[in-house]
């Protein structure tokens, strides 16, 4: 399962194009589940839509085991508030299973914003502004790197603050870190 964004060159804009006008026409080969939630105060409903029909997609031969696309799109009302709708598009090896990939979705997020929320706590990744060149992404993957470093520890019983803490108290502790 691959969420794509603007990143992903053109293969994002041609699957989102090709999604969203099967979507408009309706278009019967496009499997679809649709599931809601209502917790905290919001309603959440999710509309799942996934294809095997892959013949239009110029760049499917740089996706080795590409077997799928689909869009996700998540209405979401909030007492008080006008309802938001967002799109997200992805890539997947999965065959035509629609409750699978809705599953696989669901977990993606769940992970993304863990991963997110432990970076941003631990790391304030959401302060930090390089901008220049490389910068963000050579310092998003140090993060990223010290903080598998940090979760593997099993030295020291501390929260991931505690152990940044720590590795910048004692050497030997972060020589430890770096060993793994």
């Amino acid at each position: 399962m691959l969420a794509l964004k603007g990143n992903q060159g053109t293969a994002c804009a041609e699957i989102q194009s090709f999604l969203d006008d099967a979507l408009e026409r309706r278009e019967p080969e496009l499997a679809q589940l649709e599931t809601v939630d209502k917790e905290h105060g919001r309603l959440e409903i999710r509309r799942y839509w996934q294809t095997e029909d892959l013949d239009w997609f110029a760049d499917r031969a740089q996706w080795a085991g590409l077997r799928s696309v689909g869009v996700v799109e998540a209405v979401r009302e909030v007492v008080g508030e006008a309802p938001s709708v967002e799109r997200r598009y992805y890539l997947s090896s999965l065959g035509l299973e629609v409750g699978r990939f809705a599953r696989a979705v669901r977990g993606h997020w769940s992970v993304e914003n863990s991963l997110h929320w432990s970076l941003d706590v631990s790391f304030g990744e959401d302060q930090h502004r390089a901008r220049t060149a490389h910068a963000a992404e050579n310092l998003a993957t140090l993060r990223r790197l010290a903080l598998n470093l940090l979760k593997q520890d099993t030295t020291k019983k501390s929260s991931l603050r505690g152990k940044i803490l720590w590795a910048g108290w004692d050497n030997s502790f972060l020589e430890g870190l770096l060993k793994i």
